[in-house]
């Protein structure tokens, strides 16, 4: 009866404690339900409305005609046109669309020279059995986005067209960029950059300030002369090389075990990488002068970690998504990087051609540390 008396004590104790500690009991509900919600509305992998571009050398009735079919689908949705190829490619490459839809100039006799072999008609050669009537350019780098486009190369066009139906369907050509072999590891590797960094970069400063303050140290440093700004960058700048140690880990050994190309210049790649390390850090301790103690500064880790993971496009491209689901995907720095790394890893491209998430993570890394110095000097005060 004493030991059931002494439990029942340590268990009314436990009970008061959890409930004058909000912040744990808040995570109690709002970690489960927002992996309800992520996983629910944001892991889509029926992916439609994928961005992309027409390149029309036609301008014909039957070309317009063929848009109308392909945007039916649903499965894209036309953003651009473009006058030449090249700057449909520069587009993909920019990530402004994923895919282009290049329409040739003698579509009208590629259809006709379908039809003709009809019922009746002698053979059909290779080259009049395999040419397409029009080709789509597609990312590759992403499987997802790559597998959706190439779904789109046998549809019936003849049946949709209202013309009789032969023993040669009109098809698309698709030709996949960046990679051909639609190898997953191309995409994760870079996209592992941002998510490591994420994780390690949150995690070591959401407890530069409670770590203070559980070990005493906090009188120390009211009684310095250093200012809120002063600490939050010298808490930050030792962990800035510990974030390039990890990107070359991740990038060196993807290139050597996986065979993960690096196309962008490193001088870029070095640039883009020390944003979002600041970007992450200074969320860090942002968490930090929020929390009360390092338990907390976990699970507001977690909580910030697990969007990041399902909604950067890291494992679902971010097209997939609800626009609610990418409005706060837009909200974290782990997208904006996401889409940097990996265009100038993937795809070469030049981070003038991708500046609106530079100025996001810019932005984002100063109004962190303008928050983390407020709330940390009326912490002193």
């Amino acid at each position: 009866m004493n030991s059931l008396r002494r439990i029942r004590a340590i268990f009314g104790k436990e009970l008061i404690q959890l409930r004058r500690d909000r912040m744990t009991f808040g995570m109690i509900v709002m970690i489960p339900l927002l992996q309800l919600l992520l996983f629910g509305y944001a892991i889509n992998t029926n992916i439609r409305h994928i961005p992309v571009g027409i390149v029309d050398f036609s301008q014909s009735g039957l070309s317009r005609e063929i848009v109308q079919i392909v945007k039916a689908t649903q499965v894209v949705e036309i953003r651009s046109y473009f006058e030449s190829v090249e700057k449909a490619q520069a587009a993909i490459a920019s990530a402004e669309v994923r895919a282009v839809l290049i329409i040739p100039e003698d579509v009208d006799n590629r259809l006709a020279r379908h039809q003709s072999l009809g019922f009746g008609s002698p053979p059909a050669t290779d080259e009049e059995t395999s040419q397409p009537i029009a080709q789509w350019i597609a990312d590759g780098s992403d499987t997802i986005i790559a597998s959706a486009i190439k779904s789109l190369r046998g549809m019936p066009l003849a049946e949709l067209l209202d013309r009789p139906v032969n023993r040669v369907t009109p098809t698309f050509e698709v030709t996949l960029l960046y990679n051909p072999e639609q190898r997953t590891v191309v995409n994760i590797v870079p996209g592992l950059v941002a998510i490591i960094l994420t994780m390690t970069m949150i995690m070591f400063t959401s407890a530069a300030i409670v770590r203070e303050r559980e070990r005493g140290n906090m009188e120390m440093l009211i009684s310095t002369p250093v200012r809120p700004i002063e600490l939050m960058i010298g808490k930050i700048i030792p962990y800035i090389f510990i974030g390039v140690i990890q990107v070359s880990i991740i990038l060196g050994l993807g290139r050597v075990l996986f065979h993960v190309p690096v196309e962008g210049g490193l001088a870029q790649l070095a640039g883009v990488t020390f944003l979002f390390i600041t970007a992450s850090l200074t969320l860090g301790l942002v968490i930090s002068t929020i929390a009360r103690n390092q338990l907390q500064s976990m699970q507001m880790t977690v909580f910030v970690l697990m969007p990041s993971i399902l909604l950067s496009g890291f494992v679902f491209p971010y097209e997939g998504m609800p626009v609610a689901a990418q409005y706060i995907a837009e909200a974290l720095p782990a997208t904006h990087f996401m889409h940097l790394v990996r265009g100038v890893v993937l795809r070469d491209v030049e981070v003038t051609n991708m500046a609106s998430d530079v100025y996001w993570l810019a932005l984002f890394t100063l109004g962190g540390l303008l928050v983390a110095s407020l709330r940390f000097k009326k912490r002193l005060e």
